[in-house]
């Protein structure tokens, strides 16, 4: 076995976090310790893109703030991570979606992806 890939399977741990894709509006619980005082902020928004492998593996989040984008890199294997929300599953076509950095207003939206809920 690699060497790389060795440390990169004893790093990573299964945190139990939801599996989604680029196109997914999701909200991430986050760790802040300011000083003494520790809180959980959350960040609302659609993943752009999913990168990397093992411990290295990251996801990159918009949002929209006062009309400025606001985008940030998380990593899976940070322990400031508290938990992870899918709010919608989004329609896409491509793995990354840098495109939505350049559309403004109904253009930067995405599709919802429908699904169908099993009959009893």
């Amino acid at each position: 076995m690699d060497a790389i890939n060795y440390i990169h399977q004893e790093l990573q741990s299964d945190r139990g976090l939801p599996e989604f894709r680029a196109g997914d509006n999701v909200e991430v619980g986050y760790r802040i310790i300011e000083g003494d005082k520790e809180r959980i902020q959350r960040f609302r928004g659609d993943v752009l893109q999913i990168k990397g492998e093992g411990a290295t593996k990251t996801f990159t989040v918009r949002k929209m703030s006062n009309g400025v984008g606001v985008e940030r890199i998380f990593p899976f294997s940070s322990p400031n991570i508290t938990d992870i929300k899918i709010l919608k599953r989004g329609k896409v076509r491509r793995a990354r979606l840098f495109y939505l950095r350049d559309r403004v207003g109904k253009k930067a939206r995405i599709k919802e992806k429908r699904t169908v809920k099993p009959t009893k």
